[in-house]
């Protein structure tokens, strides 16, 4: 593939797609796999933890702390698959809504698809309209915060940015520091 110059961070080095897929990967599987860790916590979702665990060990095992951070350890694995399958498929878009997109589509895909086939997910029935929106609204902002740093990284979105108010931008009110009127 190509490298592309890495023009958000001013730094003039470049940065191999291979590599900031693993990175945001790592990070998406994190930050999201943690807030939905917090979310099982809280009862927001019937939906275990290790839940991609689940066609393979006992459902009661699930519950414990070992399987809790088995389930975070597979989350960031699934994350760093979708950010490879994100640049490959739609790397080439700009901005929030292929991202948005793309993190429903995995939600599709595993809750009503994939998930109730494998048994890794209850069927929708089972697990109520509360989990289904707390997992949609999850998977939707994993989605969201790949593909929008995947475009932001190597599509110069930070080229939307508001100018600087000393001046330093083009535009930005004739150099006055005053936003020009839309």
């Amino acid at each position: 593939m190509e490298r592309t110059e890495n023009k958000g961070a001013g730094t003039g080095k470049t940065k191999h797609p291979a590599v900031y897929c693993l990175t945001l990967g790592l990070f998406a599987g994190l930050i999201w796999g943690s807030l939905r860790w917090l979310s099982v916590a809280l009862n927001f979702t019937k939906v275990p933890q290790a839940f991609l665990a689940d066609p393979f060990i006992k459902r009661t095992h699930l519950d414990t702390i070992a399987w809790h951070c088995v389930g975070l350890a597979l989350f960031v694995l699934m994350s760093i698959v979708a950010a490879y399958l994100y640049w490959f498929v739609l790397g080439k878009l700009r901005g929030p809504w292929p991202g948005l997109f793309f993190g429903a589509a995995w939600w599709v895909l595993l809750f009503f698809w994939i998930g109730p086939a494998t048994g890794a997910i209850p069927a929708f029935k089972e697990i109520g309209l509360g989990s289904a929106f707390t997992e949609c609204a999850v998977y939707v902002l994993w989605g969201l915060f790949i593909g929008y740093s995947f475009a932001f990284e190597f599509h110069n979105e930070s080229a939307r940015e508001p100018k600087k108010a000393d001046g330093q931008g083009n535009g930005g009110g004739g150099g006055t520091g005053e936003p020009e009127p839309a």
